[in-house]
């Protein structure tokens, strides 16, 4: 079986890593060249400007020549108001991206050396910032989807679709000419005909050829202008092991296999989106992980900043 060089790239080590962001003033640098590439464009006057700088109780700040406002280099965005270094932040950046599997926040607490409360919110501030990220990708030409769950963890009740132990998510995954999985996108939305045509909407563009099975909420998918490729798997073993879904099985069957072994305690209907987001970054990524590190600080620059209390709130669906 020849190599995967997809999965056997060296990407960015932990030596590479501490040379590039292994002081406070390095990542400081990183921030201010993902947040201002061209230059610095003040806040509040939205000009381009001259500033000048200034420390505050440890923290690079910058004034605008112009209008005189006063901006940290981080205000604004999601690291706004941490009392953190950055170089705490820059690590669970490095773990998260480079990590072939997932990495929890119990493992973030002894990685970073910080409680569990400030791990978990670190952890999920930087999901929402890769959930943002994500937002608008679009999916086109053929696009392999089905239909799969998170969690199911207590016990009883009905079993399989309709579960009430169980969130249920959309997978859809591009493929290339020769059947390769490309890009992804996932959601975590039940399985009715409305939430799919909104998921379509969102998360793919014409020319289109959707690849289902026989659930019967993909079939609004002919009503979007897309071509309908149906096959009716019946379930089971067969319809696991079926060349034409070949993409879309892997990918959950990854997901599955990467979220049970690193999470057991998991609001998957609360945060289940945020998850889905982190495996959607990273998938869509994978091609280069030396570069993910820097994807996702232009993703968090970008996020606004996320209290506490917005971050602790379930999604809102569009």
């Amino acid at each position: 079986m020849p190599m995967n060089r997809v999965q056997f790239q060296k990407g960015l080590s932990m030596p590479e890593f501490l040379e590039l962001y292994g002081t406070e003033q390095q990542c400081e640098q990183a921030v201010i060249a993902a947040r201002w590439p061209r230059g610095f464009v003040c806040p509040a006057c939205g000009v381009m400007q001259s500033r000048t700088s200034f420390r505050r109780e440890g923290r690079l700040y910058w004034q605008c020549g112009g209008c005189q406002h006063q901006c940290s280099v981080i205000s604004g965005t999601v690291f706004e108001a941490t009392k953190l270094p950055l170089t705490r932040w820059f690590l669970a950046m490095q773990l998260l991206t480079q990590a072939k599997n997932n990495v929890s926040a119990l493992e973030l607490t002894r990685q970073l050396g910080v409680s569990y409360r400030t791990a978990w919110l670190i952890k999920h501030k930087l999901l929402q910032g890769m959930h943002l990220a994500e937002a608008d990708r679009k999916l086109t030409g053929r696009v392999e989807v089905d239909d799969a769950y998170l969690g199911g963890e207590r016990s009883g009740g009905k079993r399989g679709r309709g579960s009430e132990n169980k969130i249920p998510f959309i997978v859809a995954v591009q493929t290339t000419e020769e059947g390769r999985p490309h890009l992804a996108c996932l959601a975590a939305r039940p399985f009715t005909h409305d939430a799919v045509k909104t998921f379509i909407a969102t998360s793919m563009g014409l020319p289109l050829t959707v690849v289902s099975d026989g659930l019967g909420c993909f079939t609004v998918a002919a009503s979007m202008g897309a071509v309908h490729d149906r096959e009716i798997t019946g379930g089971g073993k067969a319809s696991v092991l079926n060349e034409k879904f070949k993409a879309v099985n892997t990918l959950i069957g990854n997901i599955k296999t990467a979220l049970t072994g690193t999470y057991h305690a998991v609001k998957f209907a609360k945060y289940g989106y945020r998850y889905l987001a982190e495996v959607q970054f990273r998938f869509n990524r994978r091609y280069d992980m030396r570069a993910m590190l820097g994807c996702l600080l232009k993703a968090l620059v970008a996020t606004p900043r996320q209290p506490e209390s917005g971050i602790r709130v379930a999604e809102v669906h569009r």
